[in-house]
């Protein structure tokens, strides 16, 4: 069911950026589906398979876009008031024809270089994505008059931060992945523009996220896969880790509220119309606990092969999802049991 704000509700021009990824195509769906008009954008990189994003995208469009052109809109056959076009954001030329051909009102950015643990391999990937398309966005809404921004940061800014649950307050000036260190920065540049030129920006810091249409990298779909194939599944830290595990409905339906939410400047720090969220459950779950649930879903036990803490990683994530709650009325609704079985099911009728 798609969410409707509690307020009038106006249809929008919304730009989502990173559209054939895990959480921006089911935003992008949830606002079609209440009338929105939408843009989507996606490079299609091959980070991870992409024939889960073009399955994504054949979710939204109606149509197999395994050969799509770049910088061509592709109407969507499913919601008529959908289109998609591929593009980089990293490729200002594209970035600018994209934004001289529709007026937004609110551009949505979660389009970025994902994982932790590929920054320490691939770290010039990050900076391109994750800095370079970010300062692409930016300057695209200022110089477009964009009055409204809402983008992705991630629950990883927090790095070495002892205390939890981490509320935003809190320092995040100790990142322990480059991934980190390009959300933190992401979250400065954005201050930055929202201070000079005056458009409210509202930045999301993602807890861990899963369910239907997830990504292969992450531990959820690690795990099933090696259930699937009878090989085990590596357990980091030897099991001893903690995640704020939230079911992608839920993810999407308090992004949505960000975008219909309107900050008032003078309940932001020194009047800039700019703000930080954290976006979790609040309900923090034990790794192997996170896994017993998965076995029982499944229908197996999984062997485990059980390793140190690699690097990048936290031994615990956990949101204080108190400011969000307050002031969006958001409250997340998939208890792990119900979420881990919705996502096995799809899991065995897409990949089974």
């Amino acid at each position: 069911m798609a969410y409707v704000s509690s307020v009038m509700f106006k249809k929008m021009n919304i730009l989502v950026t990173g559209a054939a990824g895990f959480i921006a195509s089911r935003v992008a769906q949830m606002l079609v589906q209440r009338g929105d008009t939408v843009v989507g954008v996606d490079n299609i990189n091959d980070y991870y398979d992409v024939r889960l994003k073009y399955a994504r995208l054949r979710e939204l469009l109606g149509v197999n876009v395994e050969r799509v052109d770049e910088l061509t809109m592709y109407v969507s056959s499913v919601y008529p008031n959908l289109r998609f076009v591929k593009l980089s954001i990293d490729d200002k030329e594209a970035v600018d024809w994209l934004f001289e051909r529709t007026k937004y009102d609110v551009v949505v950015n979660l389009a970025a270089q994902a994982g932790v643990r590929y920054s320490i391999t691939h770290p010039y990937t990050y900076m391109q994505s994750n800095l370079v398309g970010f300062l692409n966005i930016l300057e695209a809404c200022r110089n477009n008059n964009v009055p409204k921004l809402v983008f992705a940061s991630s629950s990883s800014v927090y790095g070495l931060n002892e205390k939890v649950p981490y509320n935003e307050e809190d320092k995040v000036d100790s990142p322990v992945s480059l991934y980190a260190a390009s959300k933190k920065s992401n979250e400065l540049m954005a201050h930055c523009y929202s201070k000079l030129y005056g458009f409210q920006i509202i930045g999301l810091r993602y807890f861990t996220v899963y369910g239907p249409w997830g990504r292969p990298d992450m531990s959820p779909m690690l795990f099933a896969n090696a259930m699937k194939e009878d090989k085990p599944i590596k357990v980091f830290n030897n099991g001893d880790m903690i995640r704020d595990f939230t079911y992608i409905d839920d993810i999407a339906e308090g992004t949505v509220r960000a975008i219909d939410y309107t900050l008032d400047r003078t309940q932001c720090i020194h009047g800039v119309p700019y703000r930080i969220y954290n976006i979790g459950c609040s309900h923090p779950v034990k790794l192997m606990d996170f896994i017993s649930e998965m076995e029982h879903a499944y229908g197996k036990e999984v062997k485990k092969e059980y390793l140190p803490m690699q690097a990048g990683d936290v031994y615990q994530t956990n949101a204080d999802c108190t400011r969000l709650e307050k002031e969006m009325e958001y409250k997340p609704k998939v208890r792990l049991h119900e979420g881990i079985g919705l996502f096995m099911k799809w899991f065995k009728e897409f990949y089974e």
